[in-house]
């Protein structure tokens, strides 16, 4: 056989779609590929259907506004006179009184490490305060160590955004000690632009500071104080890692330009500006394809970084390609914008001199963090947000003057966390979680104190709150013995999990477990497939017998009476929450067809809807496997798309031979162990933009609106002229 093969209608009428994709070009939450039969969202007319079908007739898990409720009774039974009577009657009365509050607010902020420090005066920015400490070499040689992953753009944690962020994080440091207020930014063709209007690089070590690893004025805290970039690497990296590297400091109408390639100087001069320019500093670069590949930048990922910046940096104004981004509100603003309509209460905030928290509740399950230091989004937390987490359940516990679990306070929780330390220690270049422990007993006590004030404050928002943590409570109560009676027959049925095969090492086990996975398979043909072609170390299986149950708007103790999804919360280790997951990644395996992607929409919702901070926190994956062969007798080249088939057959010729991989059971076990093989494994994150779009989407791919969804794929199926056959 040569050239095309011919596909049927249905295979390729689910090409170019995602597990969870775009709705109506307004927000893509979820990025995943091949899914569905259908090509883009569902219109606004088709969103305003859905919920007029729900006003009509409440259906389970959605309230009369088609808002999605996974925990909510659907059979809301009317309260009894006796019941509404006790609640008229019932009053909570705090525990302590504002004055107290305001007191242990006061002792909070004196036992804060960084009290007095901030005030120190900055000495003056020259060529004396820039220091040079040990060189560091290799960065081209070990790029993952200063950037992390390279990727090719497809992901928000890939080197190419790493290398923005590093020039931005310079520019912030500036405005955090008072110099500039506006950022210009500007991405096109894969040319990154950064101008920000502070102090200007001093113009003797202009070079040196781009250039020379570990030299820079962040080990100087007379010049820079809470700084992002402390570890003196930054542009360093990104003058490395570019093609091109070009850099302007403006001082008092001189300037100094140096222009490099691949970290190597090509050019420098320095003189007096031919026309008046505000001092700072002028960065343009391109990162270099033979480090990175064929990248793209995708800038929604790149607008929500620019929002965080402005989110956290209030009165700072970042201008991406013309479009002003900012916030006069900092946190509060960040929560508005991600949970807008879906909180229990108005959201609550606390400013203070080094911590800044927002919050609020939804009826969403699991807790959402934001957190943050120094302006840096910690996407693994650390110390400060298990401090906060802390000191959020003690400040409730005062207020109410009462016990209350932890997991009943946080359980619906969405939160922000700021806070601002001298001396961060992160545990990488790419500062994605905080060590320092230190600043655990400030940050318990100021959050304690300032939620206490607060609720004290908003009497209507506490009471909302009260309810929560009741409701909570009460959930948890009921679902104690649903999950005993789970547990109970699953005993009766084997000690061990029957569809799992697992791995040796797990992701509590440390630096053996930091790469262990799961991954969900349909059936036992693409179970044994993949047990023969895995690394049993850290690569664990989980077969389904075939399409789960539907999930979408039951309640929580149902899923625990569900045996297949019951044995698989065992696999994982979340049956008793989040905090038991097993592996660092759940990798979702399914075939490329129909069947496939709609077991993949249905593992999905189980997900979203029950186990939300799985997702938010990137542990969910989806295997990406080969949908054609191209081979001739010296050749082998699997491709993951038309176009990559099509480019295989011209390279091969005529003769090459073309093979249409169906299902994950069709490819040979030797031959699948480098598709799941770390080094060559083709993983797509699932990925969230914002939290309120999620019961809404689910509501029109997972609802009971069958109408409306069946006349938007309708609508949507691709024709034969769009079928490459």
């Amino acid at each position: 056989m040569g050239g095309k093969i011919s596909e049927t209608k249905a295979e390729k009428s689910v090409k170019k779609t995602s597990s969870v994709k775009k709705s109506a070009k307004e927000s893509k939450i979820v990025k995943a590929t091949e899914t569905t039969a259908v090509k883009k969202a569902p219109s606004t007319s088709a969103k305003s259907s859905v919920k007029k079908t729900a006003s009509k007739k409440p259906e389970a898990g959605i309230d009369e506004q088609g808002t999605f409720r996974a925990w909510a009774n659907a059979k809301t039974k009317a309260k009894s006179k006796s019941v509404k009577s006790e609640e008229k009657k019932s009053e909570f009365v705090p525990g302590t009184s504002a004055k107290e509050a305001e007191k242990k607010l006061s002792a909070a902020k004196k036992i804060d490490p960084n009290a007095g420090k901030s005030q120190k005066k900055l000495a003056s920015y020259d060529d004396s305060q820039i220091k040079h400490l040990d060189a560091l070499e290799h960065i081209r040689l070990r790029s993952g160590m200063y950037i992390g992953r390279l990727g090719d753009g497809s992901n928000q944690n890939d080197g190419i955004y790493v290398l923005l962020k590093e020039i931005i994080d310079n520019a912030i440091d500036e405005f955090i000690v008072g110099f500039g207020n506006r950022i210009d930014i500007s991405i096109v063709e894969n040319r990154i632009k950064v101008r920000d209007y502070g102090r200007g690089i001093p113009l003797g070590k202009v070079v040196e500071c781009v250039s020379e690893i570990n030299t820079g004025a962040k080990y100087n805290d007379d010049v820079f104080q809470f700084s992002v970039g402390m570890n003196g690497v930054g542009t360093k990296a990104v003058n490395a890692l570019s093609s091109y590297f070009r850099v302007v400091s403006v001082r008092d109408g001189k300037c100094t330009e140096a222009i490099f390639e691949q970290g190597k100087l090509k050019s420098q001069k320095s003189g007096n500006l031919a026309k008046p320019q505000k001092n700072g500093t002028y960065f343009e670069f391109v990162p270099d394809e033979s480090i990175f590949g064929k990248y793209s930048f995708n800038m929604e990922f790149v607008e929500k970084r620019i929002w965080n910046y402005a989110y956290l940096n209030s009165g700072l104004t970042l201008r991406l390609n013309g479009k002003d981004f900012v916030s006069q509100n900092g946190l509060l603003d960040l929560l508005t914008s991600e949970i807008d309509g879906e909180s229990l209460y108005q959201i609550g905030a606390y400013v203070g001199e080094h911590l800044k928290f927002a919050f609020t509740h939804t009826n969403a399950y699991g807790e959402n963090y934001f957190s943050f230091v120094n302006g840096q989004y910690t996407s693994d937390g650390g110390t400060h947000l298990n401090a906060f987490k802390e000191g959020f359940l003690k400040g409730v516990n005062d207020f109410f003057h009462s016990n209350y679990k932890s997991e009943d306070v946080r359980d619906g929780i969405t939160a922000a966390v700021l806070v601002k330390i001298k001396d961060p220690v992160f545990e990488s270049q790419t500062k994605n979680k905080l060590g320092n422990t230190d600043i655990r007993a400030w940050i318990i006590a100021e959050t304690q104190s300032g939620l206490d004030n607060w609720l004290h404050k908003n009497p209507k928002a506490a009471e909302a709150l009260q309810k929560k943590i009741l409701a909570n409570e009460k959930l948890r109560t009921e679902l104690a013995s649903v999950k005993k009676e789970a547990k109970e027959a699953a005993k009766k049925v084997s000690i061990r999990i029957p569809k799992l095969k697992d791995c040796r090492f797990f992701v509590q086990d440390g630096k053996k477990g930091e790469n262990s996975m799961i991954f969900i398979t349909e059936g036992d043909s693409a179970s044994g497939t993949m047990t023969h072609s895995r690394n049993a170390d850290y690569q664990a299986i989980f077969s389904l017998r075939g399409k789960p149950e539907n999930m979408y708007g039951k309640k929580q103790s149902d899923i625990y009476k569900n045996d297949e999804l019951y044995q698989l919360m065992m696999a994982l280790g979340i049956e008793n929450g989040v905090e038991g997951l097993k592996y660092s990644k759940i990798v979702i395996a399914t075939d490329a067809d129909n069947d496939g992607f709609h077991i993949r929409n249905l593992v999905m919702t189980f997900f979203l809807g029950y186990f939300e901070e799985l997702v938010t926190s990137g542990r969910v994956w989806i295997l990406e496997t080969p949908l054609f062969r191209v081979r001739n007798k010296k050749e082998n080249i699997y491709c993951y798309s038309e176009d990559e088939r099509d480019k295989a057959q011209k390279k091969l010729g005529a003769s090459a031979e073309t093979s249409r991989f169906k299902g994950l059971g069709e490819i040979n076990p030797d031959e699948f162990k480098q598709f799941i093989s770390p080094e060559t494994m083709h993983l797509t994150p699932v990925e969230i933009s914002q939290l309120k779009i999620i019961p809404n989407l689910l509501a029109f791919y997972m609802g009971k609106n069958t109408p409306e969804r069946r006349a938007f794929i309708e609508q949507h199926l691709l024709g034969n002229a769009d079928i490459d056959a």
